[in-house]
């Protein structure tokens, strides 16, 4: 090897370690199939609360939704939302234990960070739909806030994450003009595409490893 190419290699050796230092690697596939199934589970629970209530989503488009009703909707998708968001966590921290790295690192403050600030504006979105009883677009605004969220965090992690987003953004926007599609398409997104990804990002990033 000539000390041109032995340059060259030390560089492209360089550029790959400020490429990993800089990237959070840790973010787990295996969490977006666990967060896909509880989002399922959760949509089933939900579908039993309306069914035992005797009330079609229908109902809540048309804001006759019962107070009660909506209050025990409201703690499942918390319920949901916590256990999903503390999957992410948990098994992320689980593979960045296995590389010998932490989670609580620059690289994923930043992911985490830029995660969370759209969630949150989304929850308190979400919350001021519900108090001007409008609770039809809370599904599809979930939809699009949590695709914001994922697309903002991506610039941090894997590329991937920024084409789930785009999928959840176009799920809620689709589901803002035929609103009584609302929960198929939150089950659609926050269900289906999860898992897709998730088997998708586990094959390609942790399978064998």
């Amino acid at each position: 090897m000539t000390q041109h190419q032995e340059q060259l290699a030390a560089l492209q050796e360089i550029r790959s370690l400020m490429e990993r230092s800089s990237s959070f690697t840790s973010l787990s596939g295996f969490s977006g199939i666990v967060v896909g199934l509880l989002a399922l589970v959760g949509l089933g629970v939900v579908y039993g609360i309306m069914n035992q209530q005797h009330v079609s989503y229908s109902a809540v488009c048309q804001g006759q939704l019962p107070a009660a009703t909506g209050q025990l909707l409201m703690l499942t998708a918390l319920a949901t939302l916590v256990l999903a968001l503390g999957s992410v966590v948990f098994f992320s921290w689980l593979k960045a234990q296995k590389a010998g790295q932490s989670i609580w690192q620059e690289p994923g403050q930043r992911v985490f960070g830029n995660l969370f600030i759209p969630l949150i504006a989304g929850g308190v979105f979400c919350g001021v739909l519900l108090y001007h009883q409008i609770p039809y677009l809370v599904a599809p605004a979930m939809l699009i806030f949590y695709g914001l969220a994922l697309i903002n965090s991506s610039k941090y992690t894997f590329i991937d994450i920024h084409y789930l987003g785009l999928g959840q953004i176009a799920l809620g926007l689709l589901a803002s003009f035929q609103v009584e599609y609302g929960l198929l398409a939150w089950g659609a997104g926050f269900g289906g595409l999860n898992i897709l990804y998730g088997t998708l990002m586990y094959d390609k990033y942790e399978k064998d490893r």
